[in-house]
């Protein structure tokens, strides 16, 4: 993969031709899942999701700029269900990291996320700037998110964070073990419960480290 973005790509200018995009993007999601990046072909997408390979030269401009689509689509999808803004006037800090935690955790054990996982881990080795456009633009993204929240509350006096950025990615590193676990394939608790138990210590031992001395 050469580049990330297509200049000459059009967007879609109608509500079907959104439509035609998204059936693309969905299919190609399926048939990479199913059977592997690399053993999936452009016919292969428009037999199964209908149209002409022209279709995905006109909205993707390839196959790798179509992946980079669906990458960019699923991390639309992260930032809407999972990773909220920071707002004080509707929840506490505490609240907010435990919830944010609790989705982050029932987005990571879904089947269909840990199998596109893999594929993206399989494909960013293959291409650096794959990978460096998306470590940009959802890990640092996420971390920002959270470190806006406690350099939110460090002025506040609420707590005590020097270094937001660095706590935040602390903060994400508590359900490092399980985000491993699924991509390896080893067993995770069945218990959600046991989960979220460990989830509100991990918080509450977080912030108390934040405390203000």
């Amino acid at each position: 993969m050469t580049e990330l973005c297509y200049p000459s790509c059009a967007k879609p200018q109608t509500r079907r031709g959104e439509e035609r995009r998204l059936a693309l993007l969905l299919c190609a999601t399926d048939l990479f899942l199913e059977r592997g990046y690399d053993a999936v072909s452009l016919d292969d997408i428009v037999n199964h999701a209908g149209g002409s390979k022209a279709s995905i030269y006109k909205y993707f401009g390839n196959k790798e700029g179509l992946f980079t689509a669906i990458c960019e689509y699923r991390r639309e999808l992260f930032f809407a269900g999972v990773c909220f803004p920071f707002d004080p006037e509707r929840i506490n800090l505490r609240n907010y990291l435990t919830q944010t935690l609790q989705r982050f955790y029932q987005h990571i054990i879904l089947p269909d996320n840990i199998a596109f996982m893999r594929m993206f881990t399989e494909q960013s080795q293959k291409d650096m700037q794959l990978a460096q456009y998306f470590y940009d633009k959802c890990a640092l993204n996420i971390q920002d998110t959270i470190a806006f929240a406690l350099e939110y509350a460090h002025a506040k006096n609420e707590i005590y964070c020097l270094q937001p950025k660095f706590s935040a990615m602390m903060y994400f590193g508590i359900l490092r073990d399980v985000e491993w676990r699924n991509l390896m394939g080893l067993d995770v608790p069945e218990n959600d419960a046991e989960i979220f138990d460990y989830i509100n210590y991990s918080v509450d031992l977080f912030l108390k480290a934040h405390q203000k001395v």
